[in-house]
């Protein structure tokens, strides 16, 4: 093969990626509604899944990727099976075919996941026929227009050996004229020229008024002349000649600030046409993001051993591609807090006499220039004291602080790193991490997020982010001699406030609004500048209110002095990440100018003048002691080797017998433990410490290779704090769990 045809292949995967990519995505959503059994729908929604399986098909062997073909066919007999209502969409059945669409998704060529062992497909492919009782010998493919394969019927299609088969036939010229695939990466660049246009733009209307006033100037020099015109007759010549040329000179400014002002007028509209253009362009509905949410609902309730329905309004409301990359995981991260911590177990859902399917809603609606997406959950809610409770034993607050504090107050605790209610850690939650995510993703987005939960009623959390990153709005405020801009969805009001309103609670200067106390800060300070006038005198001091997570902070400025669009610009690679500042922007008049990060304006500050001065924890020189509990040898001196490694002192048990017997004769201060061992095993070693008025508040980790449900449900209820599965067991894994503990 020459370079000529690995290009032209190349560019094929690439296609052929994103094309398997709206299969599987239409694939998948009519599994997920065929199990819901609306009986009116199930024979449109086999058909569709039937044809999509079959122009996967065909797309794969047009560049020849064998083993998807032989799943994609597989899936095919099944769905042609379920048409002519030969077999009934039974779980099993839907659950291989689930299956068969999660092994098809890892088979295309560039995915960051391991594809599946040969040994895998071919039983995954006899699982599937053995449901339509096909063998594995003779009879021909007859296409999509088949109208029978009935039981007994045999077919070739294996891995090694593909038949040439009739394509589906094209669509429609109309359908095809009016889309076309263009790489995102060009989209991109085109944006990125017509946002440059938009300096051109305010710098041509600086340019017109600039000229608007040095008319000004010379209009009023022209007066003040003519009030002291010479009357001498000798001057009366220079006069003329003056007039003259004044005249002429007027004349020529006046035709160049029309000329400006038009030229700016042109291009301005230009300008706005093309980058609202651009902006349509790169915008997709929601539903593209949303397509591949009830598989991941249907996985992670199935392995939760909960029932969940999925809701969706809103989707076909637009967003920026980009927006909508930047909070894809943020809501991947919100479902599974849904399912891992809100939806109960059927069991307990009956019990609180409510039905045992519990429901997630994703409601996506417009808000002005923003986009507000918000998530709920009929579950159990979110308990603001056990907050409270892992706040303070996280060090992050005191006691006497977390009494002081609300409800609504501890429920934004949660959105720091480190803080969860689980009971137990596993290899997919508990760690306190994915509320924290989501508030960075959103906050990097100069957007906002706001919590809501009631005990045994459910959580709604929503974001409220910008409809596109090509512009927003920024109000300009100075400090000292300095500029900045602050996003304005983050500012809540701009008020002049007396001075002798300013009081100080527990050390800090606040100051009142709508009768509630607000942290009062200077933002010279918080942005450590240094030298240059600043504003001292007089009776009041101009304050800028900003708000982020329902958070509110108030920050004295030397002035406001407008609201204006802003082209924002990341600062490179080189400063990707400098504290206070999230990017820059261009003025009309050329001067580069700071776009503050308001989250970090608010950590600074704190940090600045804390907020929570909770005590500090003395650090003990000495090491913590592990238990190590593990039958194998090769197993033991591996978490041994790590443990020691990081510093810990380490003492080994083969099982829970011998390692009982060390906990009660010295002191420990975290056990890992496996399960599967002789004599006592991890799960009665775990309920044995329990139960120990000595050892019962000793944190315990399982480290294990069984991997269900119903394995980390016992864990649970022994009283483990943390489960992790040996199959994706990572040692900075471990060792941040157990960092966590002690």
């Amino acid at each position: 093969m020459d370079k000529r045809d690995e290009e032209f292949l190349k560019r094929l995967l690439s296609t052929f990626k994103i094309e398997a990519q709206e299969h599987l995505s239409v694939i998948t959503s009519g599994l997920i509604e065929i199990e819901k059994g609306e009986g009116g729908k199930q024979a449109e929604i086999i058909e569709t899944v039937y044809r999509e399986s079959h122009s996967l098909k065909g797309a794969a062997r047009s560049v020849d990727l064998n083993r998807i073909v032989a799943v994609c066919q597989s899936m095919e007999d099944v769905f042609s099976a379920m048409k002519r209502k030969e077999i009934v969409p039974s779980s099993r059945a839907l659950d291989l075919l689930h299956k068969a669409v999660d092994f098809t998704g890892k088979l295309v060529p560039g995915k960051e996941f391991s594809a599946p062992a040969e040994s895998e497909i071919r039983e995954l492919i006899r699982e599937l026929q053995s449901i339509c009782h096909l063998q594995t010998t003779g009879a021909e493919d007859e296409g999509p227009g088949a109208t029978g394969r009935g039981p007994g019927i045999e077919h070739k299609e294996t891995l090694s050996s593909i038949r040439p088969e009739i394509q589906p036939s094209p669509a429609p010229a109309a359908a095809r004229a009016e889309t076309i695939r263009i790489s995102a990466a060009k989209l991109d660049t085109l944006l990125l020229h017509a946002e440059e246009m938009l300096s051109g733009k305010f710098a041509a209307g600086q340019r017109a008024a600039d000229l608007r006033g040095l008319k000004k100037i010379f209009d009023l020099w022209k007066n003040t002349r003519g009030k002291n015109r010479p009357m001498g007759r000798d001057r009366r010549r220079d006069k003329d000649d003056n007039e003259s040329f004044m005249k002429a000179f007027e004349g020529t400014l006046t035709k160049i600030v029309k000329a400006a002002e038009l030229d700016h007028r042109s291009l301005g509209a230009m300008v706005d046409t093309m980058l609202d253009d651009m902006k349509r362009t790169m915008m997709l509905p929601f539903s593209s993001i949303l397509d591949v949410l009830p598989g991941v609902v249907r996985n992670l309730s199935r392995e939760a051993g909960k029932e969940v329905e999925l809701a969706v309004r809103g989707e076909e409301i637009e967003i920026d591609r980009r927006v909508m990359e930047e909070i894809k995981d943020p809501l991947t991260h919100l479902i599974r807090n849904c399912i891992d911590h809100g939806i109960e177990a059927p069991h307990y859902r009956k019990e609180k006499e409510k039905t045992p399917r519990g429901n997630i809603g994703i409601t996506i609606s417009s808000r002005d220039n923003n986009i507000e997406v918000a998530i709920s959950d009929d579950g159990s809610g979110i308990d603001a004291s056990r907050v409270k409770s892992a706040a303070v034993r996280n060090g992050f607050i005191s006691q006497e602080e977390a009494d002081r504090l609300s409800d609504r107050e501890a429920l934004l605790l949660a959105f720091r790193s480190g803080i969860t209610t689980s009971r137990i850690i596993t290899d997919i939650s508990g760690r306190g991490l994915g509320l924290a995510i989501v508030r960075e993703k959103v906050e990097k987005l100069n957007g906002t997020i706001e919590i809501d939960s009631q005990q045994d009623i459910g959580t709604t959390i929503k974001m409220l982010v910008p409809l596109t990153l090509a512009t927003f709005r920024g109000v300009l405020v100075r400090v000292a001699e300095h500029l900045f801009v602050l996003p304005s969805t983050n500012v809540q009001r701009v008020e002049r406030v007396k001075k002798e309103e300013i009081r100080t609670i527990e050390n800090r200067e606040t100051v009142s609004f709508d009768g509630q106390p607000v942290a009062l800060v200077r933002l010279g300070n918080v942005l450590e500048l240094q030298g240059g006038p600043s504003q001292t005198g007089g009776p009041f001091v101009l304050v800028v209110v900003l708000g982020s997570a329902e958070k509110r902070m108030a920050f004295v400025t030397d002035e406001v002095l407008h609201e204006q669009e802003v082209l924002v610009k990341p600062l490179g690679k080189q400063l990707a990440r400098v504290r206070n500042i999230s990017g820059a922007t261009i003025l009309s008049s050329g001067e580069i100018v700071p776009v503050l990060n308001v989250s970090d304006l608010m950590q600074s500050a704190v940090k600045a003048a804390p907020v929570f001065a909770g005590p500090v924890a003395e650090v003990s020189e000495k090491r913590r002691a592990v238990l190590v509990v593990e039958d194998s040898i090769t197993a033991r001196t591996l978490l041994k080797n790590i443990l020691e490694a990081s510093g810990y002192y380490v003492r080994t048990a083969v099982d829970g017998i011998d390692a009982f017997t060390a906990l009660k004769a010295g002191e420990f201060d975290l056990v890992v433990s496996d399960i599967e061992m002789p004599r006592m095993d991890g799960f009665d070693l775990t309920a044995k410490i329990r139960a120990d008025k000595k050892l019962s508040e000793l944190p315990v980790v399982l480290v294990t290779a069984l991997e269900s449900r119903e394995d980390r449900e016992h864990g649970i209820d022994v009283g483990a704090n943390a489960y992790i599965v040996k199959s994706s067991f990572d040692q900075s894994n471990l060792l941040e769990v157990i960092r966590r503990f002690i």
